[in-house]
């Protein structure tokens, strides 16, 4: 049987285009969690969500936001999930990175590119799925606008192994207020079409154009029920995924197994 995940949310304010000062008020927030499976921070953690790449991006063989998740990931000995601006053959990339305690690391690139911020015309688009293994959990990366596209999360029951594709999914965004109710509806709907839990992640505050963010983040069962939720503060919160409740679930309302039919 698989163990439970404990997952951790760390839902902040960001600093625009400042990674130390970004990486200091993780520090400050996550001074005393010292027991969880998993860390999610907003999307583009160092910077905020900013589109001036080409002074930002760093590439990965020498990052320092990537050495600061490593050791982030080892002091507390969870995986964090994540995304920055990467460069890399001449392209950029809004890269989500899923950094293990050991230092091994994932990649997914954000799929769908936004183009109501110019996103579309900076950064290139990731092509491929990706899904990790990480402590008997499946779990499947995704990225703020890609929640939106839900063919992009299509999970099905592997009638190989008889295990879904994936039993969690993670969105780390910086979704702003003024469209947080399309936020609040699409995150239950990807739980229950998907029947996995969702854990996502948003920030807080205001950028740089005065654009407000509530956070509104959130970890959701297969039900589509917030099993918690922030709003409006700085905060973390951390909470226990059971795989049994899931697998039990799963096998009173087979739905991922009549899709395959």
């Amino acid at each position: 049987m698989k163990q439970d995940l404990r997952v951790t949310l760390v839902q902040a304010d960001q600093v625009w285009e400042n990674k130390q000062a970004n990486f200091s008020n993780y520090e400050r927030l996550l001074a005393n969690e010292s027991n969880t499976d998993l860390i999610l921070l907003p999307e583009m953690f160092n910077t905020g969500f900013s589109m001036n790449a080409s002074v930002l991006a760093e590439k990965m063989e020498d990052s320092i936001s990537i050495s600061w998740l490593k050791g982030l990931a080892k002091t507390k000995n969870a995986a964090v999930y994540t995304s920055l601006i990467i460069e890399e053959e001449g392209q950029f990339f809004n890269r989500g990175l899923f950094v293990e305690p050991s230092g091994e690391f994932h990649i997914y690139d954000k799929r769908k590119t936004f183009g109501l911020a110019g996103e579309d015309k900076v950064f290139a688009s990731g092509k491929n799925v990706k899904r990790v293994q990480f402590r008997g959990w499946n779990i499947q990366l995704q990225i703020c606008y890609d929640l939106r596209f839900g063919e992009i999360a299509f999970n099905e029951m592997n009638t190989e192994t008889g295990e879904a594709n994936y039993d969690l999914l993670l969105y780390v965004a910086n979704w702003p207020e003024r469209r947080i109710q399309h936020w609040k509806n699409i995150l239950p709907a990807r739980s229950i079409e998907n029947q996995c839990y969702v854990a996502a992640v948003n920030r807080v505050g205001k950028d740089h154009s005065e654009l407000d963010y509530s956070g509104d983040s959130a970890i959701l069962d297969l039900h589509g029920n917030r099993l918690v939720e922030i709003v409006d503060e700085e905060k973390i919160e951390t909470i226990t995924l059971s795989y049994t409740e899931l697998e039990e679930w799963r096998g009173k309302l087979p739905f991922l197994k009549d899709r395959a039919l």
